[in-house]
């Protein structure tokens, strides 16, 4: 690990971003340009006092979840996120598939929908970043950890994460999330986090064997979705969503037809987000 580059790195990516290009406010007392140490402790997850340790060339070596939070938080391209992994010690994250880094063009357009229900999703169901909306429209999905992290694991070995949803949509919804784990699966081949989450829903649930058997392969999800909050009741959304072909992940937008009860929640959940912040 170079501590100083480390270090040098760290401070001239933060001094390069402005407030208004990760979604944060300017404020009238700003005296620097670039961000603060702690708004960067913030977007990458973490203490103020443990990014600064790191900046000035002390405290423990991150680690390598650490650092991928950090070239998350700092918009870094994947050139600059490799470049941070060397520097911290680490070999540079495949690139192929990688499904934990959100490239910096997708997450500039997450910075802009502060006020919208908006989530990047990876290769295997993965929720890699949310709006402060869509986390009052949602949860939290960011904070699983493990196999949990994929959506479709959740959703077959986690009961209360179907809650969400009316029970009469629930088994399209199961379908079609089996349907993109065969997908990635196929793609993905053995050894990869696709076979490991197939593996072990296969291992532990009998609901789960059942679909999978069915070798579905075509059951896209609905563009149109009813949410139910536990708070605001049923939310109807349309899901449009962007891909990034490149490191194969989706950015989900979710919005309501103006005029419907179901807008007026989602504007309400909208404050309910900013409010969290």
């Amino acid at each position: 690990m170079d501590r100083a580059q480390l270090a040098d790195f760290l401070r001239t990516r933060r001094e390069a971003l402005q407030p208004e290009d990760v979604g944060l406010p300017r404020g009238s007392r700003r005296r620097t340009g670039g961000l603060r140490r702690e708004e960067v402790a913030v977007l990458a997850d973490m203490s103020a006092d443990y990014y600064g340790r790191i900046e000035q060339q002390r405290g423990p070596n991150p680690s390598e979840q650490m650092l991928a939070s950090l070239a998350r938080g700092l918009r870094l391209s994947t050139a600059e996120r490799d470049h941070l992994f060397r520097l911290g010690g680490y070999a540079a994250p495949g690139r192929v598939r990688r499904g934990d880094h959100v490239e910096a063009g997708l997450m500039r357009i997450v910075d802009r929908l502060v006020d919208v229900p908006a989530m990047v999703v990876g290769s295997t169901g993965e929720t890699l970043v949310q709006t402060p909306p869509c986390v009052a429209l949602l949860g939290d999905e960011t904070s699983y950890e493990g196999l949990a992290r994929c959506v479709t694991h959740r959703w077959w070995t986690l009961p209360q994460s179907r809650l969400r949803y009316p029970e009469e949509d629930q088994d399209g919804i199961g379908r079609a999330f089996t349907a993109e784990l065969r997908a990635a699966f196929t793609r993905d081949g053995a050894g990869s986090l696709a076979a490991e989450v197939v593996a072990d829903l296969e291992a532990r649930s009998p609901e789960f064997r059942a679909v999978w058997a069915e070798h579905e392969v075509a059951r896209p999800h609905s563009r149109h979705k009813r949410i139910v909050h536990p708070e605001v009741g049923v939310v109807e959304v349309f899901c449009q969503t962007l891909y990034d072909v490149d490191q194969d992940q989706g950015l989900l937008v979710f919005t309501a037809t103006p005029g419907t009860e179901s807008f007026e929640r989602l504007k309400l959940l909208g404050v309910i987000g900013a409010q969290s912040l």
